[in-house]
């Protein structure tokens, strides 16, 4: 791996190198395993990553005409377990662009959804199981194959 200077880049910056900071918020083991794949893998992290981008669409159409309605709260907790299963990082504030809302706002309607029993908790880490309450709600909005 080589680190070079961003075009443009402040030379007081360039001097000080790359800080610690930064260096442990590189995922090397993900960069390798991206780097190792055959361009059919890519293509399919590439339409994933196009899925989520609907899903997490579909999530900010539904809250703008229904509210925070269980439907949104479905779909949104099926976004977000989508992603956190994928291995994306950071899923709340991907969602929370998508959505065009605050990761605090995401945070507490992902919050909410656990409360009102259509996602399961994972100790530590991000994600979590849609429960069979939120699988009978895709299924009534006609996503049963999902």
């Amino acid at each position: 791996m080589t680190v070079e200077p961003a075009e443009g880049a402040e030379p007081r910056d360039i001097v000080r190198g790359i800080s610690t900071t930064v260096l442990r918020r590189l995922d090397i083991a993900a960069a390798m395993k991206l780097a190792k794949m055959a361009p059919e893998a890519q293509q399919t992290l590439e339409e994933f990553a196009k899925r989520l981008n609907e899903a997490g669409e579909a999530a900010g159409h539904i809250l703008a005409t229904e509210g925070v309605s269980e439907r949104y709260l479905v779909t949104l907790a099926a976004t977000y377990t989508s992603m956190a299963d994928g291995g994306a990082p950071a899923p709340v504030p991907w969602l929370a662009r998508l959505i065009d809302r605050r990761p605090e706002t995401i945070k507490d309607h992902l919050k909410k959804a656990r409360r009102d029993g259509f996602l399961s908790t994972v100790a530590g880490k991000a994600g979590g199981e849609l429960t069979a309450k939120s699988m009978a709600i895709i299924k009534s909005m006609g996503g049963a194959d999902n």
